[in-house]
């Protein structure tokens, strides 16, 4: 019997978490009637005490992962400099699409408006960005001080800080490698730090759950199922809109053949949930379409890395979704804010099942919300997982046939079927 909870994944752990969470919540709401029992042992100290104890350890990695990711995974790409506009073409498009990803998921969070009704009640919001000027929301981005806005948790700053040492790191490679592998480790250490923090999550999404549904019952169950909804319709306006029009736009080819070629990636990518362990796979069906393989060695791996259009979605709609359940009024600064600090956290997400979430964290701190919400979307997140990685790779394999048909790399006859696939010749 042990064995078989051990070959339980963590994703399912937390799933299992979430409902029974909920379903505990649900019973102290409507047949539990001793207020102390309820309230002040369950609801006050116990489920307060383990959720907010697994928010907190949340909180405590997001300066530290983010900071060295970033650095790590700016300082990696250095190899533009010797494929020239391959990689500024393949960075480019990774960025433009996160932007455009966040963007729609933002809009569709204002439309539907998934939060409305939860109620979560008042909250300070000294904090949170509304009115600011664009003048002020630009000159927020460079820190006073790097270390204070570390210290602080002061996001925009911190990103804008670890991209600079990153391009600096590329830039000055052989003469920077000590400091290049004290980063590196130092990365490593936050993803197995993360890795810890995360086995906890089961205990953490129950205590929030049945502390969230204790106190509001059924009424926030609709909530809930509209933020998933809303997650999913901005993934398949991402991946069945969005990449089909670039791919026309830009190369003119079918979309509908990519797609009927590639849907075997994108199953194994949604049962897998990382990026990280299709790179192989998307390889080879790349090559079978007619992509040369000196380029996708490059642009697949790196989109595995900074481009993240599903978990941007995600992001996009967490914040509409936590800051209606709040009842705070985002402006236009505060919005462009979450713009650019999900574009910037893509590349500080690694490409392993649910870390989107933690990185979210950094994405609500940005702009002042409170991180509590988090919990409330963290038991579903396995399941929104599955389809945002599907997304992540489809986004991948479009940049790439884009970038090879732009530098001649793409058999065009090979694409269409007309002959079958083999070697391509360096192009570098």
């Amino acid at each position: 019997m042990f064995d078989k909870l051990k070959s339980i994944s963590l994703g399912n752990w937390i799933l299992i978490g979430m409902i029974l969470g909920l379903v505990v919540g649900l019973i102290l709401n409507f047949y539990v009637d001793n207020t102390f029992i309820k309230k002040i042992i369950l609801m006050d100290n116990v489920f307060y005490l383990g959720g907010n104890l697994f928010i907190k350890l949340m909180k405590m990695l997001v300066v530290p992962l983010v900071f060295f990711s970033i650095v790590v995974g700016v300082a990696s790409i250095s190899d533009i400099k010797t494929i020239g506009s391959i990689g500024g073409t393949t960075i480019l498009i990774y960025l433009i699409t996160t932007a455009v990803a966040v963007t729609i998921a933002l809009f569709i969070g204002m439309t539907i408006q998934p939060g409305v009704g939860l109620n979560m009640g008042a909250v300070q919001t000294s904090n949170v960005t509304i009115n600011q000027t664009m003048t002020d929301t630009i000159l927020n981005m460079v820190p006073d001080n790097p270390f204070s806005s570390l210290a602080t948790g002061d996001m925009l700053p911190v990103i804008i800080f670890a991209v600079l040492i990153g391009i600096i790191l590329a830039k000055l490679r052989q003469e920077t490698k000590i400091i290049n592998k004290i980063f590196t480790e130092g990365n490593t250490i936050m993803m197995e730090m993360t890795n810890i923090v995360m086995k906890f999550a089961p205990i953490g999404v129950f205590c929030l759950m049945a502390r969230t549904f204790g106190g509001l019952g059924f009424e926030g169950m609709l909530p809930l199922a509209k933020y998933v909804i809303c997650v999913l319709i901005g993934l398949a306006i991402q991946a069945f809109i969005v990449y089909p029009s670039i791919m026309i736009a830009f190369t003119r080819l079918n979309p509908i053949r990519f797609f009927k070629r590639f849907i075997s990636v994108m199953f194994f990518a949604f049962s897998s949930s990382t990026s990280n362990a299709t790179i192989p796979l998307n390889l080879n069906k790349l090559e079978e379409m007619g992509v040369s393989r000196e380029v996708s060695s490059f642009t697949i791996p790196l989109g595995a890395t900074i481009n993240m259009d599903g978990t941007a979605i995600m992001q996009g709609v967490a914040v509409m979704f936590a800051a209606q359940a709040y009842g705070i009024d985002l402006g236009t600064s505060a919005l462009i804010t979450v713009i650019f600090t999900a574009v910037m956290a893509s590349i500080g997400t690694a490409g392993v099942p649910s870390v989107g979430l933690v990185t979210l964290t950094m994405v609500f701190n940005s702009v002042g919300l409170p991180v509590n919400a988090i919990g409330i979307i963290f038991g579903i997140d396995h399941i929104l997982d599955m389809f945002r990685t599907a997304v992540n790779i489809t986004g991948d394999a479009i940049c790439t046939i884009i970038v090879s048909f732009r530098n001649n790399a793409l058999d065009k006859d090979i694409f269409n079927k007309k002959k079958e696939p083999k070697k391509h010749k360096h192009i570098m």
